[in-house]
């Protein structure tokens, strides 16, 4: 559907003689590169995003998203329904960690502010112990975020609780909830198709339209000059604070990745299933991820790619990618 709409939208800017004649003298290739500079047009995403419901950002790949707002111990479950909306279904009260705050290292038994996938489930035909009830959703703390301040630690799950005993009313940075609330998100979602998003306040709603329309036309103008060589331009979307999730600095990126594009490999890059979230607890964060389709001569790669980028001055500059 989106990709007919791109189609009907193209053509009405540029007249299909004109595209058959392009085609007809330069092939395909021409047209390729027309079309990738038109996905870099905010005209084009503001229509996309006019019809989504960007309560939390602009979600492409999760139907669930789980709410945690550490300022009043809940948990609150939205889902998308019939109308494509996020839907706000129940609200659990819940067990976080003793200690108030951001988690920043093992042991300080914060429960951490960030966006997070539910990477595994465990319950009792996995022996998981009774301690943590019939069922726990294993967060993917630390994330690209956390591990571009230095955070560290791990086993942040959200989970039950204890079926024979008693327990202190915190936990060491989990996200506790009642059996029978871990039970029935347990019936109602996808771990895979789940985002849980943490903050120390409620989680912001209604997210701006037109800053999402942005983000997504200039992700697509950092793709365009990725694809076409275009050096200068690939860098500028890149803060001097960058540092590549295996600790490349910007400086070392920049050297890297001259490299690769001084070879002029005809490159495919196609992104889908993206979602632009708000990170918590800033003001100008967000965090982009999507699944990259890769193919160049001497390298393919197909996978989960992730990004955080401030946004300042109506431009994205993207601090850290994984």
């Amino acid at each position: 559907m989106k990709y007919l709409l791109f189609i009907s939208m193209f053509i009405s800017n540029v007249l299909a003689n004109d595209i058959l004649t392009n085609y007809r003298i330069n092939g395909i290739t021409n047209i390729e590169k027309q079309m990738d500079l038109e996905l870099a047009k905010e005209e084009y995403w503001s229509s996309i995003v006019e019809q989504k419901d960007t309560k939390f950002g602009y979600i492409e790949s999760y139907s669930n998203v789980l709410a945690c707002d550490k300022s009043t111990s809940s948990l609150e479950y939205y889902s998308l329904d019939a109308n494509n909306s996020f839907t706000f279904k129940k609200k659990h009260s819940a067990y976080l960690g003793k200690m108030n705050g951001d988690k920043t290292k093992e042991g300080d038994l914060k429960t951490p502010i960030g966006i997070y996938n539910l990477v595994q489930k465990l319950s009792k035909e996995t022996k998981l112990d009774p301690f943590y009830g019939p069922v726990a959703f294993v967060t993917s703390y630390p994330n690209i975020y956390d591990t571009y301040r230095g955070k560290n630690g791990s086993g942040i799950w959200i989970h039950g609780l204890p079926e024979q005993s008693s327990r202190d009313e915190f936990t060491k940075g989990c996200i506790a909830i009642n059996n029978s609330n871990i039970e029935c998100l347990d019936k109602n979602i996808d771990i895979e198709k789940t985002i849980l998003i943490i903050n120390d306040t409620k989680i912001k709603q209604d997210v701006s339209k037109k800053v999402l329309t942005t983000i997504l036309s200039q992700l697509y103008a950092w793709r365009y000059a990725w694809i076409y060589d275009d050096i200068e331009n690939y860098l500028s979307f890149y803060s001097s604070e960058f540092v590549k999730d295996d600790g490349m600095n910007f400086e070392q990126f920049k050297s890297y990745k001259s490299r690769i594009f001084s070879k002029g490999e005809r490159k495919s890059i196609i992104f889908n299933n993206i979602n632009v979230i708000p990170y918590p607890n800033t003001t100008n964060l967000y965090q982009i991820t999507f699944k990259e389709f890769y193919r160049s001569d001497s390298f393919k790669f197909t996978g989960d790619k992730a990004l955080i980028v401030k946004f300042e001055n109506n431009k994205i500059q993207i601090i850290s990618e994984k």
